[in-house]
C-alpha cells in the first residue's frame, strides 16, 4: 500500500517538474518548485515508513525547513528584482 503511495508521489512530482520547466510565469515557476519539495518530504517520509528507520522523518523536517526559507527568499529577490528594473525604466 505505501510503496504505491511513494509510486503516486513520483508521478506527481514529474508532473511538477513538468509544470516548473513549462509554468508561463515566473511565479507558476517558484509555486512548482515548492511542490516538488513538499512532495519530497512527503516522500521521505513514506520512505521512512517502508524503511523501518525513524530518523528518516528528522531529514524530512529539515528539509521542509529548508524548503520554506528558501521559496521564501527566492520570491523576495524576485520582488525586489522587479522594483529595482522598474526604477530603472523611468
Amino acid at each position: 500500500m505505501f510503496a504505491v503511495a511513494a509510486l503516486a508521489l513520483l508521478v506527481v512530482m514529474a508532473m511538477a517538474l513538468l509544470r516548473a520547466y513549462l509554468g508561463p510565469t515566473l511565479y507558476d515557476r517558484v509555486l512548482a518548485v515548492n511542490n516538488f519539495g513538499t512532495k519530497t518530504v512527503l516522500l521521505i517520509a513514506v520512505m521512512d515508513f517502508l524503511s523501518g528507520r525513524p530518523d528518516f522523518l528528522d531529514i524530512a523536517i529539515v528539509y521542509a525547513l529548508i524548503n520554506f526559507i528558501s521559496i521564501i527568499a527566492v520570491l523576495r529577490f524576485f520582488e525586489y528584482a522587479d522594483k529595482k528594473v522598474a526604477e530603472h525604466s523611468e
